[in-house]
C-alpha cells in the first residue's frame, strides 16, 4: 500500500513536470513564430499626419502652479502637452528645452516659441518617453514669450 501511494505521488509529480515542460516549449515556439512588436517613431514626416510636437512641461523654479499655467498656454499655441509636473529640483535659473527624440529641429521650434536661447537646448535622448521635448521652466519664466 505504501509503495502504491509513493508511486502515485511520483507519477503526479512527473505528470506535472511534463505539463510544465510542454508549456515552456509552447512559449518558446510562439516567441519565434510571433515576435514582440516594438513601438517605434516613424522617421521623417507623413503627408497625412500633421507636425504635432509632443512635449512635457516641468516646473524647475518652485513657483506653485507654473507647469499647469504653461501647459494651458502651450496647448493654445498648438503643442501637444502629454505630461506636466515638477522637476527634480527647484533651482533652475534659465528655462531649458531638452530634446528627447533626436529631432533637434522640434526642440528648436519649441525653444523659439518660448523665446528660449539656443544655448539652453540640450539633447538627452529618451526613446521610451515617446515625446519630442521636455521643457524645464526656470526662474526666468517671466521673460518667456508665452507669459
Amino acid at each position: 500500500m505504501k509503495n502504491e501511494s509513493s508511486d502515485l505521488v511520483i507519477n503526479a509529480v512527473l505528470g506535472f513536470a511534463g505539463i510544465l515542460v510542454v508549456l515552456l516549449l509552447v512559449g518558446v515556439i510562439t516567441r519565434f513564430v510571433f515576435p514582440r512588436i516594438e513601438n517605434t517613431r516613424e522617421q521623417g514626416s507623413s503627408e497625412f499626419v500633421g507636425e504635432v510636437i509632443q512635449i512635457e512641461v516641468l516646473n524647475g523654479s518652485g513657483v506653485s502652479g507654473l507647469a499647469s499655467s504653461f501647459t494651458k498656454k502651450l496647448r493654445k499655441s498648438g503643442f501637444d502637452v502629454v505630461e506636466s509636473g515638477n522637476f527634480e529640483t527647484y533651482d533652475i535659473q534659465e528655462t531649458l528645452v531638452i530634446d528627447r527624440s533626436g529631432y533637434l529641429e522640434n526642440a528648436k521650434r519649441v525653444a523659439n516659441a518660448l523665446g528660449v536661447k539656443e544655448k539652453n537646448i540640450i539633447q538627452q535622448l529618451a526613446p521610451s518617453y515617446y515625446l519630442d521635448a521636455t521643457i524645464v521652466i526656470g526662474s526666468d519664466y517671466k521673460q518667456l514669450k508665452l507669459n
